[in-house]
C-alpha cells in the first residue's frame, strides 16, 4: 500500500516536471506566433478609401495616401457603390503590396457590382498604413479613370463615359438613344433599356479596358462586355468603342454599330454558352439593319464577291471564324453570312419566330444539341435542311 502511494508520487512528480519543461520550452520560444495585425489595418484603410471615393471627398481620400488624380478623374461619374475586398497582402517591414477586388456600381445602370482586380503599394508611417499607389492588377483590365479624367454625358436611355474624347460624347448619346427604341421594337424580352458606352481616346485605350493586345481589335469599331445569362445577377454591360475604327464608318455605319452592340445588351439574359456566335452576331446585325432599307448586296459586299467567284459557303460560320485577329475579309464574310441566316429566318418564318429561336437556343445550358432542338421545336426543320435553305438564300440575295 505504501509502495503504491510512493510510486504514484513519483509518477506525479515526473508528470509535473514534464509540464514545467514544456512550459519553459514554450516560453523560451515565444509561444504560438501572433497573427500579423496588418491585414485588419489595411482592410480598414481600404474601407476609408472606398468611403472617400463614394462621397467624392478629396480630403478624406488624400488622408488614405497616394496621388489624388484617380479621385479627380472620377469626379463626374455617378457612383452607387464602391468597395474593396482585400485578397492578398505581401509585407516587408514598413512596406507592403496588397491585392484587392474592387466592386462598384454606376447609379441607375448597374444591377450588380462590376468587379476589377487592383494592386496597391502600401507604406507604414508610425502606426498607420497609407497607399502609395493604386493600379490594375497584373493582367487585369484597366478602368476608364486609369486613363484620365472621365467626361460624362447623359442621354435619355444612355450614359456615355469618355476619357480624352469629350467633344464626340453627345453624338454617342444621340445614337444610343436612337438604338434603344429600335432594339426594344425588335426584341420582345425584358431588359433594362439603357446602355453605358465607354469611349477611350485611342485603340490602345480600348485594348487596355479589355485587358487584351491592341492588335486583336484593329478595324473593330466596338465590342460589348458582360456576363452571359442570369439577368438578375449580371451587371450592366459596357459598350467599348474603338474610336479609330468607329470614326471611319460614317453616319449610317456608326448607327448600325451602336444598335448592334445595344442588341447584345438586350439579349444578354438569353445568350449562353449554348448560343453559337453566328446566331448572337447575326441577330445583332439583323436588328442593326432592320428598317434601314439596305439590301443584302449593300450590307454583305465581301460575301457577295465570294458568291460571284463561285465560293458559296458550305456551312454556317463557326465560332472561330469570328476571331478579330484573323483575315479581315473572312471575318466580314462570317458576319455577313450570320446576318443573312437570321434575316432568312425573319423572312421565311417571321420575326417572332426568330426571337423565339434565339431564346430557345440560349435557354439551354450546353451547346450540344441546342441549335438542333430549337430548329426542330421552333422552326420545324433540321440542321441539314436549314443549311441548304441558307445556301439557296445566299445565291438568291447576293447573285
Amino acid at each position: 500500500m505504501a509502495g503504491r502511494n510512493r510510486s504514484a508520487r513519483v509518477r506525479g512528480g515526473w508528470a509535473a516536471a514534464l509540464c514545467l519543461a514544456l512550459l519553459a520550452l514554450l516560453v523560451g520560444c515565444g509561444g504560438p506566433d501572433r497573427p500579423d495585425p496588418a491585414s485588419g489595418e489595411v482592410t480598414r484603410l481600404l474601407d476609408r478609401r472606398a468611403a472617400a471615393v463614394l462621397k467624392h471627398d478629396a480630403e478624406a481620400y488624400a488622408a488614405t495616401g497616394g496621388p489624388t488624380a484617380a479621385l479627380a478623374n472620377l469626379r463626374d461619374v455617378p457612383l452607387a457603390s464602391w468597395s474593396y475586398r482585400l485578397t492578398g497582402l505581401d509585407r516587408d517591414g514598413a512596406h507592403a503590396t496588397a491585392t484587392a477586388e474592387l466592386a462598384y456600381r454606376i447609379k441607375g445602370y448597374d444591377r450588380a457590382p462590376l468587379k476589377a482586380q487592383r494592386t496597391l503599394t502600401l507604406e507604414r508611417h508610425g502606426e498607420r498604413w497609407s497607399v502609395a499607389a493604386e493600379r490594375p492588377a497584373e493582367k487585369a483590365a484597366e478602368q476608364l479613370w486609369d486613363q484620365g479624367h472621365v467626361d460624362v454625358v447623359r442621354g435619355v436611355h444612355s450614359l456615355v463615359l469618355g476619357a480624352g474624347s469629350g467633344e464626340r460624347l453627345e453624338e454617342f448619346a444621340d445614337r444610343a438613344d436612337r438604338a434603344v427604341p429600335a432594339v426594344r421594337d425588335a426584341w420582345p424580352g425584358a431588359w433594362p433599356q439603357r446602355v453605358v458606352i465607354l469611349v477611350p481616346k485611342t485603340l490602345d485605350g480600348m485594348a487596355g479596358l479589355l485587358g487584351a493586345p491592341a492588335s486583336g481589335y484593329q478595324g473593330i469599331a466596338a465590342v460589348t462586355t458582360g456576363e452571359a445569362g442570369g439577368a438578375a445577377k449580371a451587371p450592366a454591360d459596357r459598350i467599348i468603342v474603338n474610336p479609330e475604327a468607329y470614326g471611319a464608318l460614317g453616319d449610317f455605319g456608326e448607327q448600325v454599330v451602336i444598335t448592334h452592340e445595344t442588341t447584345h445588351v438586350a439579349t444578354r439574359a438569353h445568350t449562353s454558352p449554348a448560343t453559337p456566335l453566328w446566331l448572337s452576331e447575326g441577330f445583332a446585325d439583323w436588328v442593326g439593319y432592320r428598317g434601314t432599307g439596305w439590301r443584302a448586296t449593300q450590307a454583305a459586299p465581301e460575301l457577295r464577291r465570294a458568291v460571284a467567284r463561285g465560293q458559296l459557303p458550305g456551312k454556317l460560320p463557326e465560332d472561330e471564324d469570328f476571331g478579330f485577329a484573323g483575315d479581315a475579309a473572312k471575318l466580314a464574310q462570317s458576319y455577313e453570312g450570320a446576318w443573312l441566316a437570321c434575316r432568312m429566318i425573319a423572312d421565311r418564318w417571321g420575326e417572332r419566330k426568330l426571337t423565339d429561336f434565339y431564346e430557345a437556343v440560349g435557354d439551354r445550358k450546353k451547346r450540344a444539341g441546342a441549335v438542333e432542338s430549337a430548329l426542330r421545336d421552333v422552326l420545324g426543320t433540321t440542321p441539314e435542311e436549314f443549311t441548304a435553305r441558307w445556301r439557296t438564300y445566299l445565291r438568291t440575295e447576293l447573285g
